[in-house]
C-alpha cells in the first residue's frame, strides 16, 4: 500500500466576510495551498470537499459548484458531510483514494458560511448534526448538549470552570499569534469564568463562534510526490470512528468514545503513541471538548484533563501543545472547513511555515475532528519527512 504525502495546504482568514461567497473563499484556500508546489489544477486526479451547506446555499452538488470555480474542470468530485468532522473525512478518503493506488494527487477541503443568515437560522443549522428526533425537536441546543458534557465531567472527576476556563486562555493566546483567526485577541482566566452563561456551566469564552471560512490540502502518492514539491510531510496514521448520534444513547456522557476508536486506530496504524507527539490540533468547539480530547487521544488519563491543562503541558512550551493554531475557540470554526484546516496547522508546524506560532522542530502532529457530539471522528498522524529539506523564508534547515 502506498504512502501518502501531504504536498500543500492552505487556508482562507476564518470570520465574517458579508462580501465573500462560498465559491470565493474556496478559492482563496486553493490558491495558498498552490504555493510552493509545482502542481497545475490540472494535475489534481480526484477532489473531495465536506461542507454541511450551512444556510441552504447549494445543497446539492456543492463540490462540483467549488472545484469548477477554481479550474478543476472535469475532476471527479465528491462531497463528504459529517457535520464538523466533514473535512477531516474528506482528507482521510483523499489518503484513501492515493493509497489504494486511484490517484496520485488528490484536492481534499471544505468550505463553510454561517454570519449571512440570523442567529436562530445558524442554532437551527448547528441543530441539524444533533439527534433530530430527540435532541433537536425538544429544544436542545449544542450549547446544551456540551454542557451536560462538561456537568458529566465536573461530576465524575471533580473538572471545575477554572479549568476549562484554562481552554479559552491558552487558545486565544495561540490565535493571537494566527494572521487567520476570527478572534485574535488574548484573555484572561477572570475574562472567560466570568463572562455570561451560555449554558451552565459553559460560558461565552467556553464556546467557539461561528465563522466563515475554506481550507484545502493536497495529498500525493509517494510515486508521484517528486513531480510537485520538496516540502512534503507523510501520512503516518489514519483513523475513524462513529457513535449513536444522540448524546443520550451513549453510555458514557464525559468521553466521545468515536474519537477514542479513531485515536487508537490512527496510532496503531502509526505506529507510533501519544507519547510520540510534539503537537496536536484537537477539536475545541466548547472548552470541554478539548478537555475530553486530551483524554481520548491519551494525553493523559481519563478524568486528569483539568488538572492536566492547568499544569501548563499543553501550551506551546509545554509537554505537547495543543492547538498552536487557536482552535476552533479563537481561530474559529467554519463547520465544513475545520478538518482540512487542522490538517493546514499541522502542515505549516512540520514545514516550519507557522511564523509567530512556529514550535521548535516539531516531528510528529496530530489533528483530532469531531463531528456534531461525537456521532463520528476522524484522527489523523502526520510526520515530518526527513528526506527533504525546509526551505522557508530561504535558508535550508536539514
Amino acid at each position: 500500500m502506498r504512502d501518502a504525502y501531504v504536498v500543500g495546504a492552505g487556508q482562507s482568514d476564518f470570520g465574517s466576510f458579508p462580501g465573500e461567497s462560498y465559491r470565493s473563499l474556496f478559492r482563496t484556500a486553493f490558491e495558498h495551498t498552490l504555493e510552493g508546489t509545482a502542481v497545475e489544477p490540472g494535475d489534481v486526479d480526484e477532489a473531495i470537499v465536506g461542507t454541511l451547506g450551512v444556510g441552504g446555499r447549494q445543497l446539492g452538488l456543492p463540490g462540483p459548484a467549488v472545484t469548477e470555480h477554481v479550474g478543476l474542470h472535469g475532476v471527479p468530485t465528491t462531497r463528504v458531510e459529517n457535520a464538523c468532522a466533514a473535512s477531516g473525512y474528506a482528507v482521510r478518503q483523499g489518503v484513501q483514494a492515493i493509497r489504494s493506488g486511484m490517484a496520485d494527487l488528490v484536492l481534499a477541503g471544505g468550505v463553510e458560511v454561517m454570519t449571512d443568515v440570523s442567529a436562530e437560522a445558524v442554532r437551527y443549522w448547528l441543530g441539524v448534526s444533533g439527534e433530530t428526533e430527540w435532541e433537536r425537536l425538544s429544544g436542545t441546543t449544542f450549547a446544551g448538549v456540551y454542557a451536560q458534557m462538561a456537568s458529566a465531567h465536573m461530576r465524575e472527576h471533580g473538572t471545575t470552570v477554572d479549568q476549562l476556563s484554562h481552554v479559552a486562555v491558552k487558545n486565544h493566546a495561540n490565535g493571537a499569534k494566527n494572521p487567520h483567526a476570527q478572534l485574535g485577541f488574548e484573555c484572561s482566566l477572570a475574562d472567560a469564568s466570568a463572562a455570561p452563561t451560555v449554558a451552565d456551566p459553559l460560558t461565552l469564552y467556553h464556546c467557539c463562534p461561528t465563522t466563515d471560512g475554506a481550507a484545502t490540502v493536497l495529498l500525493a502518492s509517494e510515486d508521484a510526490i517528486d513531480r510537485f514539491t520538496d516540502a512534503r510531510v507523510r501520512v503516518a496514521g489514519v483513523g475513524a470512528g462513529s457513535d449513536r448520534v444522540g448524546l443520550f444513547q451513549r453510555d458514557t456522557y464525559s468521553g466521545v468514545p468515536a474519537a477514542r476508536r479513531a485515536a487508537g486506530t490512527a496510532y496503531d496504524r502509526a505506529g507510533a503513541g501519544p507519547g510520540d507527539l510534539d503537537f496536536a490540533e484537537v477539536h475545541d468547539c466548547f472548552a470541554i471538548a478539548e478537555l475530553m480530547a486530551y483524554e481520548d487521544i491519551g494525553l493523559c488519563e481519563r478524568g486528569e484533563a483539568g488538572q492536566y491543562i492547568a499544569s501548563g503541558a499543553t501550551r506551546p512550551d509545554g509537554e505537547t501543545a495543543v492547538n498552536t493554531s487557536g482552535g476552533l475557540k479563537s481561530k474559529g470554526h467554519p463547520i465544513g472547513a475545520t478538518g482540512a484546516g487542522q490538517v493546514v496547522e499541522a502542515f505549516d508546524q512540520l514545514t516550519g511555515a507557522a511564523g509567530d506560532r512556529q514550535l521548535d522542530a516539531p516531528e510528529v502532529g496530530l489533528t483530532h475532528n469531531v463531528g456534531g457530539s461525537g456521532g463520528a471522528a476522524v484522527v489523523h498522524l502526520f510526520e515530518r519527512d526527513h528526506d527533504w529539506a525546509d526551505v522557508s523564508d530561504g535558508e535550508v534547515v536539514a
